[in-house]
């Protein structure tokens, strides 16, 4: 854009703009000359809605020529439910129908090693089911397999397990009159903990053992055993020497929780306690004619 200037010079748009500044122009006008020696016109006036009791509201107005449309209100949000959480139902479920549908303690072993909703069962080399008598009035149930169970196929046969059964011995009991089995069936790599999802799998064979079982006393051997059967989240430390009961299916049996051979192989100073224990689970036996 070119224009010119008073001298006839033909200047650019920019070089317009700061002509018109020097000169003291230093405001854009409109096409319409505006008196500024007269009082501005009022503006016509606009009629006010009706007064009303309802609160006020933030929402923008609504024009009178817009339409009018229902949006329906959003759902709650929820938060997702983890895979392993909706994985660990669905074995649940699965395990809770095979296992109600075994009628002795033999269909439910072939049962447990034809279950596939335990991870675990990949890494291991045998099923870990029980040994024992299941006819005995004395029910001992553990926490998962080690090194030396998931080799030989049977819970409590290593170093903790030759502890348990000294222990077991001291009360005049041994495989032809106690019966011994874990909550989880195949050991977890490395021996860690199980974890709550293989629990939640296996859980149900195990009730449907003790279901079949009817021991007169269990005894829970370690802190994964009381909190899987007791439903508690108490330690092994707090609950030991002190009676519980299991109820489920019908079933009020006597349990105490113990502490794990394992575990006194590496505080031998609490084996004064496991041998209370043991003291009382020979007087409860007693008790009830077992």
């Amino acid at each position: 854009m070119h224009t010119y200037d008073p001298a006839g010079e033909t200047l650019s748009a920019g070089a317009l703009l700061r002509f018109y500044v020097e000169s003291g122009a230093d405001e854009c006008i409109g096409d319409a000359p505006v008196d500024r020696t007269q009082p501005p016109a009022a503006k016509p006036a606009v009629a006010k809605p009706a007064a009303s009791n309802r609160a006020p509201s933030s929402q923008a107005p609504i024009s009178d020529t817009a339409a009018f449309t229902f949006t329906p209100a959003a759902p709650p949000v929820r938060a997702p439910v983890s895979p392993a959480l909706l994985s660990a139902q669905a074995a649940e479920t699965a395990a809770t129908k095979a296992a109600q549908a075994c009628n002795s303690v033999e269909e439910l072993k072939a049962a447990v090693a034809a279950f596939e909703g335990c991870a675990l069962k990949a890494t291991a080399t045998n099923t870990v089911f029980a040994r024992g008598n299941p006819a005995a009035t004395i029910m001992l149930i553990g926490e998962a397999p080690g090194r030396d169970e998931d080799a030989q196929g049977a819970p409590f046969v290593g170093q903790s397990g030759q502890l348990l059964d000294r222990m077991l011995a001291a009360i005049q009991r041994d495989e032809s009159n106690a019966y011994i089995s874990n909550v989880i069936f195949w050991r977890p790599p490395g021996n860690r903990d199980p974890s709550p999802e293989e629990i939640i799998a296996c859980r149900p064979f195990v009730e449907r053992h003790i279901a079949l079982v009817r021991p007169k006393v269990i005894a829970l051997v370690g802190r994964h055993a009381a909190a899987t059967l007791l439903g508690t989240s108490q330690g092994i430390t707090k609950l030991r020497g002190n009676w519980h009961v299991y109820a489920k299916d019908g079933l009020n049996i006597p349990a105490l929780p113990m502490l794990h051979p394992a575990y006194l192989l590496r505080q031998p100073g609490l084996k004064r306690e496991a041998w209370r224990d043991m003291l009382s689970l020979a007087l409860k036996l007693e008790e009830l004619g077992g």
